[in-house]
């Protein structure tokens, strides 16, 4: 076998013994969830706003950033719900590059998974401590979901493994929202399939055991944009692709149809400011159509202590993204009052 072992990794029920949350942590995130799941099943009228880096890096600078965003939503908490953006896998199109803080802990240094699922949960667990913010972050890997499941309240599932089995099944079994993004392909029926797959229950083998799902009614679509066949952006947050998502909602019967608009990627062919103007016509459209002001709940954005991105080095710009660009606070905290004004 081409296969070496390198390490034998902890239990999650090990490691959530090592690093536990605390009785207050777990009432901030069932209070939190709860008031997401609100949003989608139209309880509450809030607009989501997930933000945050495009790959949690650094624990430092992503905590400095959840705690500068715990102060604006005090601000803007009666029309928003921030949910800090703390990604901690990276995928990657050729399978080369920075893997996100599960693979590095230290981007300058090799791969080591085992300090990798440490460090991640540590992170996590301090913005929840210094912020109130609990996190969202995305299931790149099913298998290692449990390191987190009790931390986080929202999840999302990317263009590359929306058409995969094991996302999907593993998804109907989450008790949080989960979105479902489309394809690189951009095609709406692969991402629709995988909702309705996601909704209904499954019985399955997950971390070697036979388990039955219940189903998760909180799964919904994510619009991230796509390429064509010669590898040209092809945006997908305008009127007319906010209304062919619709229409094509209502063909099934779907619990609590939703989606939330992906601003960068290629909707802004990684554009980074373009996020700006994206999201400004996004709540232009949800407020011209009342029907999509009901479908679409809440955007996602890429946004750091500074803007654009860098190589990885030893002289890093601290809070700088090394993976896609982000805008930088100034600009993130002008459009977070924008959103709260206009959504």
């Amino acid at each position: 076998m081409g296969i070496k072992s390198n390490k034998e990794l902890p239990q999650p029920t090990v490691l959530k013994e090592a690093f536990p949350l605390s009785q207050t942590e777990q009432t901030i995130i069932r209070t939190r969830i709860q008031e997401i799941k609100d949003v989608f099943t139209g309880k509450s009228k809030k607009f989501i706003v997930v933000i945050g880096p495009c790959s949690a890096d650094n624990e430092d600078s992503v905590c400095e950033y959840v705690a500068r965003l715990a102060r604006v939503n005090e601000k803007v908490k009666d029309k928003l719900v921030l949910i800090p953006r703390v990604y901690t896998n990276k995928p990657r199109t050729n399978g080369s590059g920075y893997k996100g803080m599960l693979h590095q802990p230290d981007p300058e240094k090799a791969p080591d998974l085992y300090e990798g699922i440490i460090a991640i949960r540590k992170m996590h667990l301090r913005t929840i401590k210094e912020s109130g913010l609990p996190a969202a972050d995305e299931m790149l890997y099913p298998e290692n979901r449990p390191y987190l499941d009790d931390l986080l309240v929202y999840e999302a599932v990317g263009a590359r493994s929306v058409e995969n089995q094991q996302h999907r099944l593993t998804a109907s079994g989450m008790d949080i929202p989960v979105g479902m993004k489309n394809p690189t392909s951009g095609d709406y029926t692969v991402m629709l399939n995988s909702i309705t797959a996601a909704q209904h229950g499954h019985r399955f083998i997950y971390r070697g055991y036979d388990v039955t799902t219940d189903g998760n009614p909180y799964a919904h679509a994510i619009l991230r944009g796509a390429v064509n066949k010669y590898g040209v952006s092809v945006p997908n947050y305008h009127y007319e692709d906010l209304m062919r998502l619709l229409s094509q909602y209502t063909e099934k019967d779907y619990q609590y149809p939703a989606a939330i608009i992906d601003a960068n990627h290629y909707n802004s062919n990684k554009q980074f400011k373009e996020q700006i103007r994206i999201v400004s016509e996004v709540l232009h459209s949800r407020n011209y159509n009342p029907d999509l002001q009901n479908l679409i709940k809440g955007v996602m954005i890429e946004s750091y202590l500074s803007e654009g991105s860098q190589p990885i080095s030893s002289n890093c710009v601290y809070g700088k993204s090394i993976t896609d660009p982000c805008l930088g606070w100034e600009d993130t905290e002008r459009l977070l009052y924008e959103i709260a004004e206009r959504c």
